[in-house]
């Protein structure tokens, strides 16, 4: 009988052993944030009232389009932005900002701008002093119908020539306003 039980622990041991894995570090799951919200404060340089973007879209691939507030810009303005970033499907909405600060090397901000739009400049940077984009000036021209798009990039190549198709990695949400730069 102990040999039965000897030869049953010892048969037990050696599956446990054949099936064990121990040479594999464990693999790091850094789940993808869910991304619902993107709100953009625009400062005017040197004062004025404060112009709020925002673009939500609460069913993220679903067939609901967002919903995009562009108010009217200045024209020939500098304004300085800053970007939030949210998850609001969730009873109490999660700052995703807060995570790309800490994920800065993993994340990058892309800027497309069209029509009345002179230029926009990233103001930060990750650790190791690439551009991230949760700052950043724009600069309007004269009057007319602009837009901008708002790319959030997932584990960018770094550095790169700040274009969508030039940095690589994964997009994880897109923000598109169309609005007015009046004079």
């Amino acid at each position: 009988m102990k040999t039965i039980k000897f030869l049953s622990v010892l048969a037990s041991t050696a599956f446990f052993l054949a099936c064990s894995d121990d040479n594999d570090t464990p693999e790091v799951i850094n789940e993808e944030e869910t991304i619902t919200t993107m709100n953009i404060t625009l400062t005017p340089e040197g004062g004025g009232d404060v112009i709020t973007f925002t673009s939500v879209d609460l069913d993220g691939d679903g067939p609901n389009p967002p919903v995009v507030s562009a108010p009217n810009l200045a024209g020939n303005t500098t304004y300085m932005g800053t970007i939030e970033i949210l998850n609001e499907s969730e009873e109490e909405p999660e700052d995703i900002t807060e995570e790309i600060k800490e994920e800065d090397e993993e994340h990058q901000l892309i800027y497309e701008i069209g029509g009345a739009l002179d230029s926009v400049t990233v103001t930060d940077s990750d650790g190791n002093g690439d551009p991230l984009g949760l700052e950043f000036t724009l600069v309007t021209l004269t009057a007319g119908e602009a837009s901008l798009n708002i790319y959030l990039k997932h584990e960018p190549t770094k550095p790169n020539n700040g274009t969508f198709e030039g940095s690589g990695g994964e997009n994880e949400f897109t923000a598109e306003f169309d609005f007015i730069v009046a004079d």
